[in-house]
C-alpha cells in the first residue's frame, strides 16, 4: 500500500500549487510552498486530520511563501528553504507589492533550516531528497520521493515549460544544468510543479 497522501491546493493570485504531503498511517505531513490562503490551508489540514511537521519552500518567491509565517506560528513548526534564497524571503513584502500592486499584511517566515543538496526530509515513515536546481532563483530546489517516483519541481520545470531566468539573480546556464541533472532520474517520475498541471519527467525532458 502506498503510504503517501498528496493534496494539491491552488492558492493566491498567481495560482500557486501548495502541496500537503503526508504519511497515510501516522498523518505526519509537510507543507510545500504555502503561497497564500493560510486559513484555507489550515482548514484542509484539519479536514484531513494531518499533523504538520515542517514547511518546505522550493524557492523564495513571495507567491510560494506568503502563508508560511501564519502556518509556522499556528503549528510551531520549522520553515526550510535553501540558504541562497533567504534574501528573497526577506524582501517578500516589497516584491509582493510590486507584482500584485497592493500592500500585503503577511510577514516573512523565520528561516529555520537550509535545504542542501542530498539532504533528507523525514516525516512519519517517509523521506524526500533535496536536489539543488538553481536557475530560476539561486536557491531553487526540487524534492524527490524515491519510493513513489514523485518530484516536486517548484518553478524549475512545468508541464510544457521551464522557469523564467530574466530576473537579475536568475541564470539560464544554471537552469540548463539543473534540467540536465534531474533528467537522470527515472523518466516515469511524476512531476508536481509550482503552477499548472501534473506531468512526467520523460515527457518534459525527453529531448534534452
Amino acid at each position: 500500500m502506498n503510504q503517501l497522501l498528496i493534496e494539491t491546493l491552488v492558492v493566491g493570485q498567481l495560482q500557486t500549487n501548495c502541496y500537503l504531503v503526508a504519511d497515510q498511517k501516522s498523518r505526519a505531513a509537510v507543507v510545500i510552498d504555502p503561497g497564500d490562503g493560510a486559513e484555507y490551508i489550515h482548514n484542509k489540514i484539519r479536514d484531513l486530520e494531518l499533523i504538520p511537521t515542517k514547511i518546505v519552500a522550493t524557492h523564495g518567491h513571495f507567491d510560494h511563501i506568503l502563508a508560511a509565517f501564519e502556518i509556522q506560528q499556528a503549528y510551531k513548526i520549522p520553515f526550510l528553504i535553501n540558504a541562497k534564497d533567504t534574501f528573497l524571503v526577506e524582501r517578500m513584502q516589497d516584491t509582493a507589492k510590486f507584482f500584485l500592486k497592493i500592500n500585503i499584511h503577511q510577514i516573512p517566515p523565520h528561516v529555520d533550516g537550509d535545504l542542501k543538496e542530498g539532504s533528507k526530509i523525514n516525516f512519519g515513515s517517509l523521506t524526500f531528497k533535496v536536489i539543488e536546481t538553481p536557475g530560476h532563483t539561486p536557491g531553487s530546489v526540487c524534492l524527490y520521493f524515491e519510493d513513489s517516483k514523485i518530484m516536486f519541481t517548484g518553478d524549475t520545470l512545468f508541464k510544457s515549460g521551464v522557469g523564467r531566468t530574466d530576473f537579475s539573480y536568475g541564470s539560464q546556464n544554471d537552469l540548463e544544468d539543473s534540467l540536465k541533472k534531474i533528467k537522470h532520474y527515472p523518466g516515469g517520475s511524476r512531476i508536481l510543479s509550482g503552477h499548472g498541471e501534473e506531468t512526467c519527467l520523460e515527457e518534459e525532458l525527453g529531448n534534452l
